[in-house]
């Protein structure tokens, strides 16, 4: 008999209620538990940045939280970047015009890290995209059309 939790947490704007095993992961159980599977795991030991989320506002590792750590928290996936499916957050729309995106695999996490980072800084310089960037993995663009995105995101957020 194994001992089980209940976690309640609000996800993208939606409280749920799930019981579970404690050892359970928050990137497995928002991929398996809540079928939000933008949350990618790559290296499974926080590295790579693929299972990046927001928590409580603040970009954290999914691959490396267990989900009863969420319990009474607020999420965000990269699902909640577009609510309603059709709008574009201004990151994915830049993203989308640099062509800051080949494979597709690593981009949810450098969206959910940059998120906060223009949130704090909506004018941020190459050096300083790059440096906020640096905990994501990229095996496939060589990162200067996902610095090229965020310098077009910033400036769709700053509406110039």
């Amino acid at each position: 008999m194994s001992n089980l939790f209940t976690v309640t947490l609000t996800v993208n704007g939606t409280q749920y209620q799930r019981t579970i095993e404690p050892r359970l992961l928050l990137s497995d159980f928002l991929r398996h538990e809540l079928g939000l599977t933008g949350t990618h795991v790559g290296c499974e030991h926080g590295v790579c940045g693929a299972c990046t989320i927001l928590f409580d506002g603040q970009p954290v590792r999914s691959c490396i939280m267990f989900a009863v750590q969420a319990n009474g928290h607020e999420l965000m996936t990269v699902e909640g970047l577009s609510p309603d499916g059709k709008t574009l957050h201004p990151l994915q729309q830049g993203f989308w015009e640099a062509h800051g995106l080949q494979c597709g695999y690593c981009t949810p996490g450098f969206l959910m890290t940059l998120v906060p980072f223009l949130e704090e800084n909506p004018a941020p310089s190459e050096e300083e995209i790059r440096e906020a960037i640096s905990g994501n993995l990229c095996r496939c663009t060589g990162y200067q059309n996902i610095v090229e995105a965020v310098k077009l995101a910033a400036e769709k957020i700053r509406g110039t």
